[in-house]
């Protein structure tokens, strides 16, 4: 019955509005999901349904963030926000390690790696890498602390931490963040630098797998999408905006033994159940 496909649609928006931008991989719980919802669509459509459903996602940033993102201001004397245009060269510097990467690999990286085993040591090793690393930085002064000290090297070199994202499970926030932690960025400009990287790369990959897919949706295609985008923006703008507060007193180890422990269930299921 469609109504069962809508309301799957709306499960799978939850997680992802909630795992996109948390560091827990939202491969690894999309895996999960469609192996108990089973979304009853041709594979070409859940291929390109499971990408573009971020489309929601990314718009819940742009809400959020709108005043530090929009590059013109129609009330102070300058039309153009330097600081923001600053900004946003930064985030393409970021994103174009990813791109090139992606655009030239995607199928194959999916070919490869698109698999619970890929998925599994991603989700344990990243999870111990967060441990650790929180353990390594606690106590250490922090280089950057507000986001306009950025500099463009060290948005190069985010970016190509983000590189490693394009292997599933590995969690495109969770990669990052660690990447800025590591050389000496502090947690809420880690989170808030991700949260910017994830507009352009969600959108271009997006775009991709559309016109892969075609624009031939039938109604209840447009139907499923169109729900699990909306639900995806409104979960995400509540998990954005929990993150940014959580971190703000809390490290991330928390969320290092959440993808241990998750890495197994996976591990589990697929052992014994497949």
């Amino acid at each position: 019955m469609d109504i069962i496909e809508i309301f799957k649609a709306l499960i799978i928006g939850i997680v992802e509005g909630v795992t996109e931008w948390l560091p827990i991989s939202s491969t690894g719980h999309m895996i999960l999901v469609d192996e108990f919802l089973k979304l009853n669509m041709s594979d070409a459509f859940k291929e390109m349904f499971f990408v573009v459903i971020q489309l929601g996602a990314i718009m819940a940033v742009v809400v959020i963030y709108w005043k530090k993102i929009f590059p013109f201001s129609f009330k102070q004397k300058q039309f153009i926000k330097k600081d923001t245009i600053l900004l946003w060269v930064k985030i393409v510097i970021a994103c174009i390690p990813a791109g090139i990467v992606g655009i030239l690999f995607n199928d194959k990286m999916d070919e490869l790696f698109y698999n619970y085993q890929t998925v599994t040591i991603t989700l344990i090793l990243y999870g111990i890498l967060f441990i650790i690393i929180e353990k390594w930085n606690k106590g250490r002064t922090c280089k950057v602390n507000d986001i306009s000290e950025l500099t463009y090297q060290t948005a190069l070199i985010i970016g190509l931490f983000q590189v490693l994202s394009l292997i599933p499970g590995t969690s495109r926030s969770g990669v990052t963040i660690l990447g800025a932690i590591l050389i000496g960025t502090s947690r809420t400009v880690a989170a808030e630098f991700t949260f910017f990287l994830a507009m352009p790369v969600m959108f271009g990959a997006s775009i991709i797998k559309i016109l892969k897919f075609g624009f031939a949706f039938t109604s209840l295609e447009l139907l499923v999408l169109l729900t699990g985008m909306i639900v995806a923006f409104v979960v995400s703008i509540l998990a954005i905006k929990f993150l940014v507060g959580y971190i703000k007193k809390h490290d991330f180890k928390v969320f290092g033994w959440y993808r241990i422990a998750l890495g197994i269930i996976v591990i589990l299921y697929f052992t014994i159940f497949k």
